[in-house]
């Protein structure tokens, strides 16, 4: 379902499942490299928009950043136009992909673990619901990321993370020790938490806690893909924040049709 795209100025991942839409997942052979290059690679002269992502659950319109001219703070762009370019930058977190095979909308999302206990995936397919969209008709793509068994975490973090796909509330129970949080996620997906030496500890797949959120929407597996590559293990075609301890970051795009 994945598959790597060569050109003279480096790689980027495709997915199968948004083959009716450019787009790609880039990897870290693009440093450097304008969007607009990027935007190119992918074929199109669209205007590439972004926002200032300040790992939060806003989203915004593509109409917005065209009016404004500036860098809305924002963590998911929704088209509201044929021939837009949505780009997001990640490291570690979750770039997520959204496209309308009925209607040609699209929508690009940095999920951290903030913007996902704040449910921005949710936020942005409710955003496009309200254009227009089914959720019959959506087709969710989730990039490049660090995954689970890299990805440790505090207490609080897991509970607020757990607190949307579970009915455990997001505030630390001390009569609930990790174990009992460790139990009420696997139930649901065993990749998506995993134990740690520390008690006060676990690691979470904060991709699959968004593919639990889509499902607990009313998606069907069919309309999501997750990447098997690991950012934080993959240090070829991946920066890692976790790993070098360094703002770096590679782009995920898509166009509207």
């Amino acid at each position: 379902m994945w598959h790597w795209q060569t050109t003279e100025l480096g790689v980027f991942l495709t997915c199968d499942l948004l083959s009716d839409f450019r787009h790609g997942f880039f990897s870290r052979t693009w440093q450097g490299q304008p969007l607009e290059c990027l935007t190119a690679a992918l074929g199109s002269t669209a205007p590439s928009l972004r926002t200032q992502q300040v790992h939060g659950n806003r989203v915004v319109l593509a109409a917005e950043v065209l009016a404004t001219q500036t860098r809305l703070e924002a963590d998911a762009l929704v088209t509201t136009a044929a021939d837009q370019a949505l780009w997001v930058c990640s490291a570690d977190c979750v770039p997520l992909l959204i496209a309308d095979q009925t209607t040609g909308r699209v929508a690009a999302i940095h999920a951290g673990w903030r913007g996902t206990a704040a449910e921005i995936t949710k936020k942005t397919i409710a955003q496009m619901q309200a254009l227009g969209s089914e959720l019959a008709s959506l087709r969710v793509v989730l990039g490049p990321a660090i995954q689970g068994k890299r990805y440790q975490v505090g207490l609080p973090v897991a509970y607020a993370l757990a607190a949307t796909v579970t009915d455990v509330t997001d505030q630390v129970d001390a009569a609930m020790v990790s174990t009992d949080l460790y139990q009420s996620l696997a139930r649901l997906d065993p990749a998506v938490v995993f134990t740690d030496a520390d008690p006060q500890r676990l690691r979470i797949d904060v991709a699959r806690v968004n593919r639990l959120q889509l499902l607990q929407l009313g998606l069907q597996e069919d309309q999501i893909a997750l990447c098997p590559y690991c950012t934080y293990e993959d240090a070829t075609y991946f920066f890692s924040y976790r790993r070098e301890r360094l703002k770096q970051v590679q782009w995920s795009g898509i166009v509207s049709q």
